[in-house]
């Protein structure tokens, strides 16, 4: 039974991916902070309670198994991190990828996967889809953060490029569920007083990420990722935008929601912010909703995922 390592194995999304790692026959180690009851009855499953930055404990582990594969989900947000991404935990992160992506590439790992998000990307001036080559320009703490760990995971496997080690950075979309809807919710929320809106009749969309999407790549990546020609980055998200009459929709069948306010377009809405760079507020919140932006439907282009796996989760038929 092949052994995968999974930091940040107990929020969101990493327990979304040990789970499916477990159905598919592998056994799992998950490192977080804290516990969160998942492990309770599980077969196949180790649960260690440590830092992600505590190098002895991670040491032990890599000594102890021999890993064919590891998914390094730590400091992900709408994991175990929140909306708010402090200096404090960018230096976090970078202790922890430092370590994380030498014991990997000098073990007996075969493959490791590293998420980042898509707000690495340079917002574009085109409706364009964003593929894997465009421009980079992170803003926020957190893409700065993701995109540190990115160039902290190619310098590692540029050192054992002779390795049998594939290496695959996934630049994902916000995440939802059926039940984890604060990335749609915050698309149609007024930050000045949140209150609920609509441009419209809502039919401008957003590049989302069901988790089932995330989590079935990764899953095949791991499965079928059989030679060096695979490594490299990767654009995941749902296969369509999700529009804000979608989210709307969506609130009003599986949860409650208030009343909705329709407003006329955003064109008129000043850009000047621009002209004096990032707010605050707008580097250190991950949902920081710029609403100069709101209705310009840049999608991602999945294209090279999709050689893996069909994106066939959307907000319609999520779980």
């Amino acid at each position: 039974m092949e052994k995968v390592l999974v930091t940040g194995g107990c929020g969101l999304i990493g327990q979304h991916i040990c789970s499916g790692l477990l159905k598919k026959g592998y056994e799992v180690i998950a490192i977080d902070r804290e516990e969160t009851g998942y492990n309770d009855g599980k077969d196949n499953y180790t649960f260690v309670e440590c830092d992600p930055t505590d190098k002895n404990t991670i040491a032990e582990l890599f000594e102890n198994y021999k890993f064919y594969a590891v998914v390094h989900a730590a400091f992900t947000v709408d994991n175990d991190y929140g909306p708010i991404v402090t200096e404090k935990e960018m230096k976090e992160s970078a202790v922890a990828d430092k370590f994380i992506y030498h014991y990997a590439a000098t073990s007996t790992a075969k493959k490791i996967v590293m998420l980042s998000t898509s707000q690495v990307y340079q917002f574009p001036k085109t409706r364009e889809p964003i593929r894997e080559d465009s421009d980079l320009k992170p803003v926020t703490n957190y893409a700065s953060m993701k995109y540190a760990s990115e160039k902290a995971m190619s310098s590692e496997m540029q050192h054992h490029k002779d390795e049998e080690l594939i290496g695959c950075i996934i630049r994902f979309a916000p995440v939802y569920t059926l039940n984890f809807t604060d990335n749609l919710m915050v698309k149609i929320t007024d930050p000045k007083d949140g209150s609920l809106f609509v441009f419209g009749e809502g039919q401008y969309g957003f590049q989302m990420c069901c988790v089932h999407n995330l989590v079935d790549f990764i899953l095949c990546f791991i499965k079928n990722a059989d030679s060096a020609r695979y490594a490299g980055v990767y654009n995941v998200s749902d296969k369509l935008l999700t529009t804000a009459a979608d989210i709307i929709t969506f609130m009003r069948e599986h949860h409650r929601l208030g009343a909705v306010m329709q407003k006329s377009s955003s064109g008129a809405i000043s850009k000047l912010k621009g002209i004096f760079g990032a707010s605050k507020e707008e580097k250190q919140n991950y949902r920081y909703l710029d609403l100069s932006k709101h209705e310009n439907n840049n999608m991602l282009d999945c294209t090279r995922a999709s050689k893996f796996v069909t994106f066939r989760w959307d907000i319609h038929n999520t779980k």
